[in-house]
């Protein structure tokens, strides 16, 4: 398998089994080694007291990027941490779109930046995670 299949069916299998991602109508737009982009739609049950997308909710959109990047070599991954900064809101019928892109990849350690946009292009939150690799166990056996 060449580095993009493997990335592809690490999506699916993690996908099949992600009842949250599935739960939020989270949908993947693209996968490669490295990188992950997911897009939700805020539908009004995502919406707190003020009528603006729930910050969780943002914060799990860019965290399921994440998941997905890191673990797009076939190489099972956690999360060691995040953190995020939410700069606009979202609001009911906004499209968010998360990119995650790997900026450093040393040994068993990864660090991901995450961005989440609107549908306009306008920059909602910006979300960073720590990845650990589990030894040399794999998200499926080839």
């Amino acid at each position: 398998m060449n580095d993009q299949a493997i990335a592809d069916k690490v999506r699916d299998v993690m996908f099949a089994d992600d009842a949250a991602s599935r739960m939020l109508g989270l949908q993947i737009a693209e996968i490669a080694p490295g990188r992950a982009v997911l897009t939700m739609t805020v539908r009004p049950d995502m919406l707190n007291g003020f009528a603006i997308c729930h910050g969780g909710l943002i914060a799990t959109l860019a965290d399921s990027a994440f998941a997905f990047a890191c673990n797009s070599r076939n190489a099972l991954t956690v999360a060691s941490g995040f953190g995020i900064d939410i700069l606009k809101s979202a609001k009911l019928g906004d499209v968010l779109t998360a990119t995650a892109e790997e900026t450093s990849l040393a040994g068993r350690t990864g660090l991901y930046d995450i961005t989440v946009r609107n549908q306009h292009g306008e920059l909602i939150a910006m979300f960073r995670g720590r990845s650990y690799r589990l030894g040399e166990r794999k998200v499926f056996e080839a």
